[in-house]
């Protein structure tokens, strides 16, 4: 393992989270992201999300800058000439509603938005910036921010920043999903399903479960076997202040495609992570385990520390149960997400400490007909918790449900 480089600058760091949709959105927002990357409607490389069409894309950057946050919108797909159509006019549209960054991969998308706005660039992990010399001719062209891939090591990084000035911040991923093409340049959804991944189609056929047919060819299918095509997440909690120290300042989350929990459960650690790591604390062990309660595929550091080292132990991690939506003198109302009934004893996750971790029991809840209700198996039903005090956007989870 590499030592970690010694700290010889004030820390400078931004913790960048997904946002899907709006709902996605406001939950990033509400459990601590500095900043979010999101998508509108073309060029983005998550074309699965619902994403922001123009009026999204302004209300999104309004309520993000009322906080003091900041933007980024993705413009990373591979293009055909056809995608340039309107392109011009989608640009000028990010620059007047004032987003903070646009990530792109593409050389003619990062030379096209360099030469004709004020916008600011980010060259996109699919751009695959591996060493020194390519950072530097992003950083010559004009870009302010690089998303490194994600097969560099701590040196490597290091010695990027290096050669860099100071007008040009690195960037990196430290939780999700991995590729197993060079940071996302892959061909096998488009192989199995026509859908191409550097269009923003990806199905994530590499995270199916496959099993052998039998015979000698070894014929997979998707039906109960194993991740054989699948890489651990990445999970670097525990080493935010190593990759700060080898020059990293925007620590990135992955995951736009995932669901509202995901997004709050991982964003609510690495805040907790990122402040004890600013204040020199030790980070406590009940953080650090948080994020396997998030949808996983197991964790390692990915190529951070070298080759990753493969876990294989099956990850238990917990159900979604149901979203605070709303808050009043009669109780909580939560909109529900997976089946739970009255007397079943359910773990809070919340942006507010105070409430985070706590376990309630649930009551018999009352409906929007005012009807007694005891077992939630409506999808996304909205219940009234009578007498149960939780913020907005609070979840409730509990460790996921053996099946019978």
């Amino acid at each position: 393992m590499e030592k970690p480089f010694a700290v010889g600058h004030e820390r400078k760091v931004e913790l960048v989270a997904p946002a899907g949709d709006a709902d996605r959105l406001k939950v990033a927002l509400g459990y601590g992201a500095d900043a979010v990357y999101l998508a509108g409607k073309k060029l983005g490389m998550r074309a699965a999300c619902r994403n922001f069409d123009g009026d999204g894309l302004k209300a999104a950057a309004l309520a993000v800058h009322a906080l003091n946050k900041k933007i980024y919108v993705t413009a990373n797909i591979f293009p055909s000439d056809a995608d340039f159509d309107g392109f011009d006019e989608y640009a000028d549209l990010l620059g007047a509603i004032g987003v903070d960054g646009v990530i792109a991969s593409d050389l003619g998308i990062i030379n096209r938005l360099l030469k004709r706005t004020e916008l600011s660039v980010h060259v996109s992990t699919q751009a695959n910036v591996m060493n020194s010399e390519t950072a530097r001719v992003y950083a010559d062209m004009g870009v302010k921010r690089i998303v490194l891939a994600r097969e560099l090591s701590l040196s490597q990084i290091r010695r990027i920043r290096d050669g860099l000035d100071d007008g040009v911040s690195l960037e990196a991923f430290v939780h999700g999903a991995t590729c197993i093409s060079y940071s996302g340049r892959c061909l096998l959804s488009a192989y199995m399903s026509g859908r191409s991944a550097n269009r923003g189609e990806c199905n994530q056929a590499c995270r199916m479960e496959f099993a052998p047919v039998g015979g000698d060819a070894m014929e997979f299918v998707e039906d109960g076997g194993t991740y054989i095509f699948g890489g651990n997440d990445i999970n670097m909690i525990e080493h935010l202040g190593e990759l700060s120290d080898a020059g990293v300042e925007a620590f990135k989350i992955e995951g736009r495609v995932k669901s509202e929990y995901y997004v709050g459960c991982i964003v609510n650690a690495y805040r907790k992570a990122v402040d004890a790591m600013l204040c020199d604390a030790e980070l406590p062990r009940d953080v650090a385990e948080e994020p396997k309660k998030a949808p996983n595929r197991g964790f390692n550091t990915g190529f951070y520390y070298g080759m990753p080292e493969r876990a294989d132990v099956k990850p238990e991690y917990y159900d979604f149960c149901g979203i605070v939506v709303g808050r009043d003198e009669r109780g909580a109302t939560v909109e529900m997400r997976n089946r739970f009934k009255t007397g079943d004893v359910l773990e809070v996750l919340s942006p507010d400490a105070r409430f985070h971790n706590k376990l309630v029991t649930v009551p018999v809840m009352t409906g929007e007909d005012g009807a007694a209700v005891t077992d939630a198996k409506v999808p996304c039903a909205r219940l009234l918790f009578g007498g149960v005090d939780l913020p907005e956007l609070s979840m409730l989870r509990r460790p996921k449900q053996k099946q019978a």
